[in-house]
């Protein structure tokens, strides 16, 4: 019984297994047949491209037995081209100078074609005023620019070599990694600057005056920088007067150098006054005439966005804290000494409108991640500064996600940044366009001028009362006039007071290390 229980068992594997082998050999066969079909496809396809082809070269053949005479033709003209290439040969042979004569010509049309351009390059920096003298006293002045930056290349050199020394060996561990930067980004200013100098004295002596006068805006960028390292590493202090003294006659000389610079200045704001006139009688006063951007960017527009930006950005960071930081309380959180100001709004919003003018039109994700990078990079570079010139620190996100740079910004307040962005180029530019249209165009310029000088003034009296701030707190001596008037008018608890949300940490700053 159990034998035979067996050999079912048996059977009925043997069975499976057969009918395994039998559906691997259909799908085998299967896959043999499609293959073949697909084969016989591919070649009918090759076949018939071939048959196509075949039949296009019989026809051009009968039509070439059907009209023998443009089988002549095409052969004549190959007869023809050679013979003329021959020809020329032979003439070239038998008379080398033409072959010099057209080589002559042809450089001497890319020589003129090289002079004009020459002379078109030299004529944007020549004018008029170079056939003028200058004055002995001049000229005197650019030699003693020479000498005397040429004389302070090897103690800047010399310093730097020390600095280096003093690094190398540990002696100024101390000091700070960031005293030590800024340090040696002062010394490689002042080294560009003494080399601008001895490049500005040679074009005084040589008569250069439109070379000169554009020379002047490197000098600008130089003057200013060595100023701000000067802040850092000293503070508000006589050191500044250098470079006061050195930007105010860059000034006075780059007019004089070359009157016509001031000369297309005023041109270019007479023919603008009376555009302007035009405009608002149109009604399109301050738009981008070119079409490109939304608004034109000019020191107008862009101081008046700086102005109306820090007072919309104070408020609008003020009630945020008030209803969200720290709710119920009200902290005062402007940026300058006077008014309701905070700048760093007001500058990122100009730099935004600078950025992002010609994409007023594009999409709103580009002009996000754009104003992020901005307002991001920015607020980073503030914090940067503020903290080694003065010890101040105004805002920290070491304990926010995305923390960047120390703190300095972070993610979730570049998309702040960025949302910003969006709704100042989108909404906020033309509410602000006709806001500083109602400013009438005849008094545009003495109001601008007006409000410029106190925003200046104001800028000013807010860096020198800061850094008497820090002279308190670090425990230097407050002696000189200037000190002991910001001492007693902007003391300690005046100054904790308007800046609320800063506090002065003197051993952040770079100096005094």
């Amino acid at each position: 019984m159990g034998d035979g229980k067996r050999a079912q068992d048996i059977e009925r594997e043997v069975a499976s297994e057969l009918e395994k082998a039998g559906e691997y050999v259909r799908a085998d066969v299967a896959e043999t047949r499609q293959e073949w079909h697909d084969q016989l496809h591919n070649d009918k396809e090759q076949l018939t491209a071939d048959v196509a082809r075949d039949k296009e070269k019989l026809h051009e053949v009968i039509e070439e037995v059907r009209h023998p005479e443009q089988l002549a033709a095409a052969a004549e003209a190959k007869l023809a081209h050679a013979a003329d290439e021959a020809r020329e040969a032979v003439h070239a042979v038998e008379h080398p100078s033409e072959i010099v004569a057209d080589a002559k010509q042809a450089v001497a049309e890319k020589k003129a074609a090289f002079d004009e351009t020459t002379a078109t390059i030299a004529a944007e920096f020549t004018s008029s005023a170079d056939k003028k003298r200058l004055p002995v006293v001049l000229r005197v002045f650019g030699v003693l620019l020479i000498v005397g930056a040429g004389a302070s290349l090897p103690g800047i050199a010399k310093v730097i070599y020390r600095t280096a020394q003093l690094v190398g060996s540990g002696a100024m561990g101390g000091e700070g990694t960031s005293t030590i930067v800024v340090t040696f980004v002062h010394l490689a200013v002042l080294v560009a600057l003494a080399v601008a100098l001895i490049v500005f004295g040679v074009r005084l002596i040589r008569n250069q005056r439109r070379w000169a006068a554009l020379l002047s805006y490197v000098l600008y960028v130089l003057i200013i920088a060595g100023g701000l390292c000067s802040i850092m590493l000293s503070g508000i202090s006589i050191d500044l007067v250098f470079y006061l003294v050195a930007l105010v006659v860059t000034i006075a000389l780059q007019s004089y150098l070359d009157p016509t610079l001031l000369e297309e200045r005023r041109a270019r704001r007479k023919a603008r006054e009376a555009e302007e006139h035009q405009e608002g009688e149109a009604g399109t006063l301050g738009r981008d005439p070119s079409g490109k951007g939304y608004i034109a960017l000019n020191f107008f527009n862009l101081f008046w966005i700086f102005v109306v930006a820090s007072i919309l950005g104070l408020f609008m960071e003020e009630i945020v804290h008030f209803l969200f930081v720290v709710p119920g309380q009200w902290q005062d959180r402007a940026g300058l000494l006077f008014g309701p100001f905070s700048p760093i709004y007001g500058c990122g919003a100009v730099l935004m409108t600078l950025f992002l003018n010609r994409f007023h039109k594009s999409n709103w994700l580009i002009i996000f991640l754009v104003a992020a990078v901005i307002g991001g990079g920015f607020e980073a570079l503030t914090s940067l500064f503020m903290q080694y010139a003065f010890g101040a620190v105004a805002w920290d996100y070491s304990n926010m996600p995305g923390s960047l740079f120390g703190g300095r910004t972070c993610l979730p307040f570049m998309a702040c940044w960025g949302l910003l962005g969006v709704v100042w180029i989108k909404l906020l530019l033309p509410f602000m366009l006709r806001l500083v249209n109602f400013i009438p165009w005849n008094w545009r310029y003495v109001l601008t001028t007006v409000a410029a000088c106190f925003m200046l003034v104001d800028a000013v009296m807010t860096l020198q009362s800061l850094d008497c701030w820090y002279m308190r707190l670090s425990g230097d001596k407050v002696d000189t006039p200037i000190q002991q008037f910001y001492d007693h008018e902007f003391g300690d608890t005046y100054m904790a007071d308007r800046f609320q949300s800063m506090t002065i940490h003197p051993a952040d700053a770079v100096r005094g290390k």
